[in-house]
Formats: structure tokens, sequence, C-alpha cells
């Protein structure tokens, strides 16, 4: 049997049985371990290595737990063909042109915070369409924005959002924001009223909720979920009679990916009619087509959409957009002038430009395809933990096991060079967190150190401290 792959191994950093199994996997997917090969005796490769062989068979089970390897009774571990061990297939176009991490280096932590754009070929598209409208912007350069200069504009966000499920939208309903976190805020002073407006969240949300909410002075109440999403009777608890405005994640929830049903969002409209607030959707995250219709098009006297071209084209530019309810547009253009006037001309000249382009619609398609791309090999490697994820949502939302509190998770994970988010920061400072991390699609890191940020995860998830103390 050959061991060759094992010559010159070093154990000067992290856990011994690491070293060998990454020496494994590196040897399985150069191709010097085939499918069916032999790995050597448990106690000759520690002999050979000069290690215990308890540290071999650590590496040995991790990855037979894994599926990569196969022991046979009485004839020794074996390298598992793919196809046998269900390994999902990840032949998706490579990413065309990938941006770097940062340093060009694998010592420089991975962030799986955010999911970070691919790069398939828009940064030099958007470029050109940039160096077009700079010479001849259709809005002119010596004007200040005005409601007319942007009619173009919102017809290509219409144009865009062409085949979302929002009901009947009229050009007029919408308005251009500085990317969805603006949109938001955007909804919320169009809304709230008072001195202490009170705004609805879901005990784990999106954090930019809280922040403009309180920007605006607003208490901010978590309400329960379940499997579906929002339960009804909490939301009506939670509501009272002093509720303004519930923000939400229906479609791709963030951050553990639920999916809120049509059935359950109607139960939910049920509770805002007969409280009388209003529904703020936020579709940032959501790539894939929409499993159901939105609250905008279900109730369109109280459905808000919020979303932006941050998680398709990209997020450099910093254009989101809100869709008020038939109507409703005067509310979010009083806000959006009284704030800051709008966007930049030349900006808002260049949006209708790119998502009037047909490449747009071809790039979204090709970054949608590197972050499904990216959840297989998440679920090849991390598919045997307790995780959630949903096509077309950009991370997956990870339960830690026994012997892990999140704090901890965390700080392991950046100690090996990977950082993710915690449960945390999506939930009220003084709630009762759950242990777990959401894991980014980053699709600026280069595929290989993906990979290898994963099975570092892996591994801790398969190693907590009462474990690793033993």
């Amino acid at each position: 049997m050959d061991t060759k792959w094992a010559e010159g191994l070093t154990f000067r950093d992290g856990p011994k049985y690491m070293v060998v199994k990454d020496a494994i996997l590196r040897a399985i997917d150069a191709g010097h371990l085939a499918e069916d090969a032999k790995l050597p005796p448990v106690r000759d490769l520690a002999w050979r290595l000069q290690i215990t062989p308890g540290t071999v068979a650590r590496a040995y089970s991790i990855l037979t737990d894994q599926q990569v390897l196969r022991g046979e009774v009485g004839r020794g571990t074996f390298v598992n063909p793919r196809t046998a061990a269900q390994i999902i297939p990840v032949d998706v176009p490579q990413e065309v042109d990938p941006v770097p991490h940062g340093t060009g280096g694998a010592s420089w932590p991975v962030s799986l915070v955010a999911p970070g754009m691919p790069n398939v070929g828009q940064a030099r598209h958007i470029r050109g369409l940039m160096a077009r409208v700079a010479a001849e912007p259709p809005s002119g350069m010596m004007h200040y924005p005005t409601r007319a200069s942007f009619g173009p504009v919102r017809e290509a966000v219409k144009h865009w959002l062409r085949d979302a499920p929002l009901g009947m939208v009229d050009a007029i309903d919408i308005v251009l924001s500085h990317g969805g976190q603006n949109a938001v805020l955007l909804v919320m002073q169009a809304i709230l009223r008072g001195r202490r407006p009170v705004v609805l969240v879901e005990e784990l949300a999106y954090p930019g909720f809280r922040r403009a909410a309180e920007l605006l002075r607003a208490d901010v109440i978590p309400v329960a979920m379940d499997e579906h999403g929002l339960i009804p009777e909490a939301l009506e608890a939670a509501a009272g009679a002093d509720a303004q405005l519930l923000c939400t994640t229906p479609e791709v929830h963030n951050p553990t990916a639920i999916h809120t049903p049509e059935w359950r969002r109607a139960e939910i409209i049920a509770v805002a009619r007969r409280c009388g607030f209003q529904i703020l959707e936020d579709d940032c995250y959501r790539m894939a087509a929409a499993r159901a219709p939105s609250y905008r098009q279900m109730a369109p006297e109280r459905g808000w959409y919020v979303s932006s071209i941050s998680k398709s084209l990209t997020p450099a530019l910093r254009v989101g957009y809100a869709v008020a309810p038939p109507g409703g547009g005067a509310y979010l253009r009083r806000a959006a002038e009284h704030g800051f006037f709008g966007l930049a001309t030349p900006l808002a000249d260049m949006t209708a430009a790119l998502l009037t382009d047909p490449k747009a619609e071809e790039f979204a398609a090709q970054v949608e395809a590197v972050f499904a791309h990216r959840l297989k090999i998440v679920m090849n490697v991390l598919g045997g933990h307790d995780i959630s994820w949903r096509e077309g949502a950009p991370f997956v939302w990870v339960r830690l096991p026994a012997g892990w509190r999140t704090a901890a998770f965390v700080r392991e994970a950046e100690a090996e060079g990977v950082r993710v988010r915690s449960a945390e920061d999506f939930a009220a400072r003084d709630a009762r967190v759950p242990h777990a991390v959401r894991v980014s699609l980053n699709g600026m890191v280069p595929t290989d150190l993906f990979t290898q940020a994963l099975r570092k995860l892996d591994t801790l998830l398969r190693t907590p401290p009462e474990e690793l103390d033993a």
C-alpha cells in the first residue's frame, strides 16, 4: 500500500489527529489515494509517523463518520468511492475571476461571517457601464435629484422585480435607497409615529432591524418562533394595542433559513389586521424563486417590501429599494427626500442601466450557481451535523452539539483561522440564546480555503471541550 502521502508530515501546529486527517483528505483530492485504496493499519502508520495509535485511530474514525473512509472487519480501512459515500456532486461551474480573499495567504482568518459576493464577471461589466454613464449621464452632472429624474430607475427596479410575487406594482410605489438597511430605515420612518413606537421582530432576527428601530427611539419586542416562523399566538400577545410594525424575513429567514409557508403567513396577516400593525418583509437574502406570495401581495393594505442588489450583483454600489403598499409611495419618498434628497443622479443612471441590461440577469444566475455550489460543499462536509439550510440561501444555521457553548465555539473557530457569526448577534440583549452559529457561503474565499475552513469547523463540532480534555 502507498504511504508516500504520509511522508514529511510535521506536528508542530494543532492536534496531531487533525494533521493526519487533513493529509488523507489532501491525498484523496490529489489522486494519490484512489477509490478503494487501502490505508495502512493503525499501528503501522503510527509507527511510521512516530505518533500514538490512538491518534491515527481518531483520524480514521472521523473520516469514517464522514463516509470518506470505510472500515471492513478483518480487511482494513479503505477509501470510499464517492458514489458509495453518497457525497453530493459539486459539478457546478467554477467561479470566473474569483475575488482574492484579501491577503493571498491561508494564514488569514477565513471569514464565513457574511456571504461575500463572488465575481463571475460582473465587476468588469459594471466598470464598463460606469464609464458609459460617466461619459454621457442621462440626468446630467449639474442638477439636484428630482422625482422626475428617478423615473427611469424606478421603472428599472420594477422590471427587475417582475417575477417577484408582489401583486400589482406601480413604479411610483418604489423608492431607491443606499442598500437594504437604508430601505428598512426608510420604511420605519414612513410608518412609525409617536415618541416610543413599538416594533416587533422575530426572536432571532437580522440585527439591522433593531439598529434602525433604536435610531428612531422605538421599543423592540422579540416574538417567539417555531419551525414555520413566527407563532401567531405569541405575535398577538406581544403586539397588544401598541405595535406599529412587524419586521420579518419569511422567505429565507436570517439567520435560521426557516421558510414561512403561505398558510402561516395568512395567520400572521390576520393578527396584523386585528392589532393594526404594518408588515415589513426583508427579502434581501432570497436568491432562488419565491415559494410563497409576499406579504405585500397577500395583504396589500399593509405589506412593505425591501430588498437590494447586494446579494445578487454587487454590494459595493449600496443600491437597495423599498416597495410601498399600493398608493403608499408618497410616504417613502418623503422619508428619502427629507433624509438625503435621493440617490446621486449618476448612481441612479448607472443602476437603471445595470438592471435593464440582459447581462445582469445572467450574472445573477451565475452568482446563484456559485452559492449553490458552495452549499453542496457545506453539505458534503457538515451534512452529518444538526444544520438548517435552504436552496437559494447563502448561509446555513448550525446548532452546536452538547458540550459546546456558542461563545467558546466562535473563539475556538477563530483560533483555527475561521470566523463565523454567533447566535447572540441575532438575539435581544437579555434573551436566552440557542447554542448555534450562522455559517455563510462566502463567495470571495477561494474554494480550497473555503473547504478547509469547513473541515476545521467539522472537527470542532465533533470534539466538544470535554472530549478534548479527556
